[in-house]
This record gives structure tokens, C-alpha cells and sequence, in this order.
């Protein structure tokens, strides 16, 4: 298997190329728009072809690259079934696995962020991946007063999917905002501040509700571009 975890500055968000290093095929999950030429770039020098373009969600904060994506390369664009968008060409849900190559990417169905949220598993190489999007960061999580999220149910999604894969499980977050890169499901579990150590629902729940976070900056223009698979209307249109 190929690897790579890009950096985009803007809003600390984290986009993961995985390849199958005997087919050429090659995922994009979570690209960002203003990061299309890196990826390409990237995908060139490495000899790959772009399979697919998957997303964690429908980001608020960002504008995927998927619909640039697909117009340039014909690469096929995923997004979780639960969404409700527009345009994009296969469905993700739960126990669908998504073929790359020879390898196997399992979708974990994780609301509580959003109402449409997945993780996404995948084994390889004898390591366990789990890239967990906005749900679980390193020390945190991504927040639950928007977009139907709900803090009760990501507690849940958290504990009872996350936290039941095996410690040694590396934990590839959506977003960090301290440099972080890479953590595990036993260190997360055991001192995640917001949902380890033996917090309960309810102190998560006490937590989550004196964030008082600030709106995201372009989510007025985010959220529906992303329903469109990160097209324009007139691209989508047109699609």
C-alpha cells in the first residue's frame, strides 16, 4: 500500500491518498478545492491513477475537491448515502466496502457530528488505519451544534464503533489545529480530555455545550456546494 497524509493550512484539514501498490489505483479521502493541483501533482509522481474521491461528511468548512477532481482525471466521487447530495456517482454506507485495487476500505457509520458522518477502516500492510474525520481528533472532537449533530449520539458512535476497534488501531483525524498527526484508539480511549478516561455521556454532553464556538467561516457557501458534490450549481447542472 501507498500512503500519504497532505496538509491544507487554511483549515487545518487533513486529506489521505491510499493506493494499491500492485494495481496503480489510488482514493482521495476528503480533498480540499484549493488543493486539486498538489494532489494531481502527487498522483503523477507516484505513477497513479485516481480511482475515487471519498468524504467523511459534508464538510462546513471547507469545499471538497471531488467535483474538480472527477472533471479532470474521471475519477468517481463517493458520499455517504446519509447525506442527502447531489451529483456525485456511488453511495457510501456502512458494511459497502469500497474496493481500491486489491484493498478493501470498510465504512463505519459514525453520526453525531453530522447526521451523515463515516469513518473509514482499512488494514494493510499488517497495520490497522482508521481515519476518523471530524468525530475523533487527537484529543478532541470534531463539534455537535450543527447539522443535525448531537453530542449524545457521537458519544455513542465514538465508544461503541471507534473505541471496539483494537488499540493499536492508528488514529488519522479530519483535522488537527496543534501540528498532531497520528495518534491510536487505546491512547485516544484512554485520554481523549472530551470523550476518554471513563467520561460519561453525560459529562461529554455537559462539555460539548459550554464550547460556544464561533460559526464557521464559509459555511454558507460550503455546505450547499458540498450537497453538490463540490460543484458549482451550474457545474452540477451540467454533470
Amino acid at each position: 500500500m501507498l500512503f500519504r497524509q497532505l496538509f491544507e493550512p487554511v483549515s487545518s484539514a487533513y486529506t489521505y491518498l491510499i493506493a494499491c501498490d500492485r494495481t496503480g489505483q489510488a482514493a482521495l479521502i476528503d480533498p480540499v478545492l484549493e488543493t486539486v493541483e498538489r494532489d494531481l501533482d502527487l498522483l503523477q509522481g507516484l505513477g497513479l491513477t485516481l480511482a475515487c474521491t471519498i468524504e467523511t461528511h459534508i464538510h462546513a468548512d471547507h469545499v471538497t475537491g471531488a467535483g474538480r477532481l472527477r472533471a479532470l482525471t474521471g475519477s468517481k466521487a463517493g458520499l455517504p448515502a446519509a447525506s442527502g447530495a447531489e451529483f456525485f456517482d456511488f453511495a457510501i454506507s456502512e458494511g459497502e466496502p469500497i474496493a481500491i485495487g486489491e484493498m478493501l476500505l470498510r465504512p463505519i457509520y459514525t453520526p453525531g457530528h453530522t447526521d451523515d458522518h463515516h469513518c473509514y477502516d482499512l488494514e494493510s500492510d499488517g497495520a490497522s488505519r482508521v481515519f476518523t474525520g471530524d468525530a475523533l481528533m487527537i484529543d478532541g472532537c470534531g463539534r455537535t451544534d450543527f447539522q443535525n449533530g448531537d453530542a449524545a449520539i457521537l458519544y455513542r458512535s465514538v465508544h461503541d464503533k471507534i473505541f471496539a476497534l483494537g488499540d493499536d488501531t492508528l488514529v488519522y483525524p479530519g483535522h488537527d489545529y496543534n501540528q498532531r498527526r497520528v495518534s491510536s484508539v487505546g491512547q485516544e480511549r484512554a485520554r481523549n480530555p472530551r470523550l476518554g478516561g471513563g467520561k460519561t455521556v453525560e459529562e461529554f454532553v455537559a462539555i460539548m455545550a459550554r464550547l460556544n464556538l464561533p460559526r464557521p467561516k464559509k459555511m454558507d457557501v460550503a455546505v450547499p456546494t458540498n450537497l453538490h458534490c463540490g460543484e458549482s450549481s451550474a457545474g452540477a447542472a451540467a454533470h
